[in-house]
């Protein structure tokens, strides 16, 4: 049931690759609460994915943009504010990639070329995202921006490699920028910090299904589903939370605070017998 949260806002939303992207779902969610934005991802990732079938559903025109290069991101964020005639009030990043994940890299063994860029796709293009905005004078006062992280920047994670050191400078990244951005136009950047979720960049990772389970029996609420992931960057973009700015949110169902659970316990304890 729509209330409108986002009636009268534009923006722009990055990252949708198919149905099972979070940032599909934040889309057709802000598209039900009112509001109007372009569609972003890099021009492989568009050609891989299924962008063309969301803007339809959504009526939302798709501006291509590499997030490494400053010239796309200055067309992304100029070419938007052109078709809305105005000023943005909100932008979600959702943009990840590690070439040492998909190749099965250790962490002893990364390739540091490949290491650079998990940095330059992951964190840095936050940053110049808002480089961007702030130069073009993109956002309206009390806008909002989004980012998507994931516990292993605090957290030390098998297999997730480089991509922890990536949402650690990420979440950095939030806070400086939100410091920055809150002090000139009273925009708000947060990080939200998502529950293992069964997309196509989370499934890629090794052994992401048995850590899936875990994280879901150690959950008190289980794991957080795209879904309500979407619900929460809604309500990050709305109105009703002005004044929340430079955090990282956990959206995990209380993963990131609970010791062990009961299900965890027995588990051990039936393995054990």
């Amino acid at each position: 049931m729509s209330n409108n949260l986002l009636a009268g806002k534009v923006g722009i939303i990055s990252g949708a690759l198919n149905e099972e992207s979070i940032a599909w779902k934040v889309a057709l969610k802000a598209h039900a609460e009112g509001a109007r934005f372009v569609l972003t991802n890099a021009p492989l990732a568009m050609r891989m994915g299924e962008i063309n079938k969301l803007s339809e559903q959504c009526n939302a025109p798709i501006i291509p943009a590499d997030a490494t290069s400053m010239e796309d991101l200055e067309k992304l964020f100029s070419g938007t504010q052109e078709h809305f005639g105005g000023k943005i009030d909100f932008v979600l990043h959702s943009i990840g990639m590690s070439a040492n994940i998909r190749k099965g890299k250790h962490y002893g063994e990364l390739n540091y070329e490949w290491y650079q860029k998990t940095l330059d796709v992951s964190a840095l293009s936050l940053h110049r995202m808002l480089a961007v905005a702030e130069k073009q004078d993109a956002f309206n006062e009390w806008g909002s921006v989004v980012a998507l992280s994931y516990i292993a920047a605090q957290r030390a994670f098998l297999d997730y490699t480089d991509m922890s050191q990536a949402k650690a400078m990420l979440e950095s990244i939030a806070r400086s920028y939100g410091q920055r951005l809150g002090k000139l136009k009273k925009v708000r950047v947060n990080t939200v910090s998502q529950s293992p979720t069964k997309t196509t960049a989370g499934t890629g990772i090794s052994g992401f299904d048995a850590f899936y389970e875990y994280a879901d029996r150690l959950s008190p609420l289980g794991n957080a589903p795209a879904e309500a992931c979407a619900d929460y960057c809604i309500s990050l973009f709305s109105d009703l939370t002005r004044y929340v700015t430079m955090q990282n949110l956990m959206h995990d169902g209380g993963f990131s605070t609970t010791g062990i659970s009961e299900e965890i316990v027995e588990l051990i304890t039936n393995s054990k017998a």
